[in-house]
């Protein structure tokens, strides 16, 4: 994916958090700043990144093979039975 030069102009506080944010993560403040509006995106439009959609389908994937073969009722009654005990 190509890049396109913008100019943002951002004030003290904007500049230090993207500083901040870059330090922090090991990575550019320009990248700071693409990754922060990129997740403000998924929050506010309520979009799933394929990073976390990638997240999502590897915890799936894993639940299902630790899961395969087990009684999914069983299971959940054996859970609620220990849960009185915790």
């Amino acid at each position: 994916m190509g890049s396109t030069r913008t100019t943002v102009v951002l004030d003290q506080p904007s500049r230090l958090a993207a500083k901040t944010l870059a330090r922090t993560l090991g990575i550019t403040p320009s990248e700071a700043i693409r990754r922060a509006l990129i997740a403000y995106r998924d929050q506010i439009l309520g979009g799933v990144s394929p990073a976390e959609i990638k997240r999502r389908r590897a915890a799936f994937t894993e639940l299902t093979e630790l899961m395969d073969g087990n009684d999914a009722e069983a299971e959940i009654a054996r859970l609620e039975r220990e849960k009185e005990f915790f």
